[in-house]
């Protein structure tokens, strides 16, 4: 063996620095192994912790709204699953041509949705589109983008759409009731989201459920008075009607004059609920319980109620209404044409305001004033729907002698369509006034007693005598059935008076006259062709939603001959 010149071996230095990597390996592996220990076994709580605050997260269990159904359980708003694209912006990558794919998938432009990830990149957590049909949402986790994810929602379905618009409202994009019964039963219909803890990967999928810390609790679903079949005849008639006359809108309510029930509540202009653009506001309005009009000749009925609440009139009672005109002091009120000598009765058939005016002028003014009172004017129906109109009633301290006769022909008040169904409910149901409801009733309800049932049934076949020949209320018989109603022509007021050409056609009614179980009211705002008289615009509207409900319900016939139905001559038009 050679030497160095120190007399040492040249193989040692080798030797010597492979000793020392293999302590210095040897300690490191010592120290790795410590280290291990310490976190593994000593310092597990830390780790856990920090482990569980990248990767163990709480998520929202969504829980449905509960379904609103008609009377007979078929269903009017559903809630479905849908898919929500939401995003951690901090795990989504800068890559322009994934963020371009993205937006095509989802249908937005690309600089907006890249800005929006990138203007929140501090949160970690964003909606990028809410509610996607299921192919988008397949298309969004095919592309696998890190930090984008897909999350289970509810959207609200409306089965018959516009045709129940107004009765059920809309709720938003979070689920909460925004307008009509979902605003009004929000809180019975609202669901409670629950809670369960999860563990993601570092993609943000969840690859396990940890523990469920509360149970989502679902919506409890909420069952109308409204009849669907019903709902939809209401609807057709009122749009076809409308349409036919040009009209600016109208309304038509179908009551159950045993239960106050809401079997029909329709409206137009209508929307389409399940669209996020509904269209003018104006078209959202529930017109049947937020729009009042003056109700002109289909007050006359609760004119005539009180002077047969009064002893002093008689169905037969005579009432002079030449010349066809009355001066009431600074104001005249006229009569389509001189009528001549009518027994009450014909005032009510012959729609007279001069008779009416006449008749009114007889009593004091807080009987006529009590009476429309006792039957709901002025006051909201207590249906609960949300902006309820409750109309003006004046008080009749107030009225002097021309507001007193004005009142008896419907003129100086105001109401609603809903107002004005539930006061001829209570001449349906001999003078007890129902408690009107939009939910389904499992029976009959007292009501409050507001005229003698003797007034009520006299006052009802009066309005019986409208229908048939010779009255303005022939188009609204129905065949086979007894009918009662009253037809009203109403003008607009504007400024400086009423107008000339802008008209509300009325009419409202019951039937079968001999045992009334439907009360329905229709209003066509502004009829602009085909006449404007109710009788020729409201009362045929009429006699085909009567017609086709009575037939529904299974009402059984109470003439069964059926009217007899003649020309309509101008003066029975009113």
């Amino acid at each position: 063996m050679s030497r160095g010149p120190h007399g040492v071996g040249e193989g040692a230095a080798p030797l010597a620095r492979r000793r020392v990597l293999l302590g210095a390996f040897a300690l490191a592996a010592a120290a790795l192994a410590g280290r291990a220990v310490f976190l593994q076994v000593l310092n597990t709580d830390f780790l856990q912790r920090q482990g569980e605050a990248r990767h163990l997260r709480v998520v929202t269990v969504p829980a449905h709204r509960g379904m609103i159904t008609d009377r007979n359980g078929e269903p009017l708003a559903i809630s479905t699953p849908v898919q929500s694209v939401w995003a951690d912006p901090g795990d989504v990558p800068a890559d322009a041509r994934a963020l371009a794919r993205l937006a095509r998938v989802l249908g937005v432009p690309a600089p907006a949705l890249a800005r929006r990830i990138a203007e929140r990149r501090d949160r970690a957590f964003v909606y990028l589109r809410r509610h996607v049909d299921p192919r988008t949402a397949e298309r969004v986790r095919a592309l696998g983008l890190p930090g984008v994810h897909l999350q289970r929602e509810y959207r609200r379905y409306y089965p018959l759409g516009e045709v129940t618009a107004h009765v059920l409202g809309f709720t938003d994009i979070d689920d909460a009731g925004q307008e009509g019964v979902e605003l009004a039963w929000d809180r019975w219909l609202r669901g409670t989201p629950g809670a369960r803890r999860v563990l993601r990967d570092r993609l943000g999928h969840i690859v396990r459920d940890v523990a469920l810390l509360r149970p989502a609790r679902p919506g409890r679903d909420l069952r109308l008075a409204l009849d669907r079949r019903v709902q939809y005849l209401a609807y057709r008639e009122l749009k076809a009607a409308v349409l036919r006359h040009r009209a600016r809108g109208g309304s038509l309510v179908v009551l159950d004059a045993r239960t106050g029930e809401v079997l029909a509540m329709v409206n137009q202009p209508s929307y389409n609920p399940n669209r996020r653009d509904r269209g003018p506001r104006a078209a959202r309005r529930n017109r049947a319980v937020t729009d009042v009009f003056e109700p002109g000749s289909t007050v006359k009925p609760f004119t005539v109620a009180a002077a047969l609440e009064s002893g002093r009139f008689r169905p037969d009672t005579p009432v002079d209404t030449g010349p066809g005109l009355l001066r009431v002091a600074d104001a005249t009120v006229r009569d389509v044409r001189d009528f001549g000598l009518l027994d009450v009765t014909g005032v009510i058939r012959r729609s007279s305001n001069v008779g009416a005016a006449k008749i009114a002028l007889a009593l004091p003014a807080r009987r006529l004033w009590s009476v429309y009172a006792r039957v709901g004017f002025g006051h909201a129906t207590g249906s609960g729907f949300p902006g309820e109109a409750h109309g003006v009633l004046a008080d009749h301290r107030r009225w002097r002698a021309v507001e007193q006769a004005t009142a008896a022909f419907g003129y100086g008040l105001s109401v609603t369509a809903l107002q004005l169904a539930r006061a001829y409910a209570a001449l349906a149901a001999d003078g007890r006034l129902p408690e009107v409801t939009l939910l389904r009733r499992t029976r009959a309800a007292a009501g409050e007693r507001v005229l003698p049932a003797r007034v009520a049934r006299q006052v009802r076949a009066m309005l019986e005598a409208v229908v048939a020949p010779g009255g303005t209320g022939r188009r609204a018989a129905v065949p086979g059935y007894r009918v009662a109603g009253k037809t009203g022509t109403v003008r607009k007021a504007e400024p400086g008076g009423y107008s000339d050409h802008r008209y509300v056609a009325l009419f409202a009614g019951m039937a079968p006259a001999s045992r009334p179980r439907l009360v329905a009211v229709v209003v066509i705002d502004e009829p602009r062709a085909g006449g404007y008289y109710g009788g020729e615009v409201a009362a045929p509207v009429f006699a085909r939603v009567m017609a086709g409900a009575l037939r529904l319900l299974d009402v059984a016939p109470d003439a069964p001959r059926g009217p007899v139905r003649v020309a309509l001559g101008a003066e029975a038009a009113t």
